[in-house]
């Protein structure tokens, strides 16, 4: 019922910044949680930030103060702001969304950092 599209992702240099767009499309609920996670070869998906429906966020410790996640005007669309990119962050980013109607993702974005 949900659709996400990741883009932005690319290959910078470290200490570059990037910033990647989710856009939600479909039957959306107003009160949703949207993410993002990443995935590197070898390493289980994990958590890199959240935003509420209320704009609560939280963020894994490995990014805090780098990365900044935020709605746009438009409430499907969610953004991740990344700056001060590491080699470390390199992965595929994924945008989640998770409501009263279930829990979607997309098909991921990648994300290369250049030492």
């Amino acid at each position: 019922q949900v659709q996400l599209v990741e883009s932005g992702g690319g290959l910078v240099q470290a200490g570059g910044s990037l910033r990647l767009s989710c856009a939600a499309s479909g039957r959306i609920l107003s009160i949703n949680n949207m993410g993002w996670y990443r995935h590197s070869p070898g390493k289980q998906r994990e958590l890199v930030a959240t935003i509420t429906s209320g704009g609560s966020t939280n963020y894994a410790d490995s990014v805090k103060g780098r990365f900044t996640i935020s709605r746009g005007n438009a409430k499907s669309t969610v953004y991740l702001q990344m700056n001060s990119l590491k080699p470390e962050d390199t992965a595929v980013y994924s945008c989640n969304q998770a409501s009263a109607l279930g829990i979607y993702w997309g098909q991921g974005t990648q994300v290369t950092v250049s030492s």
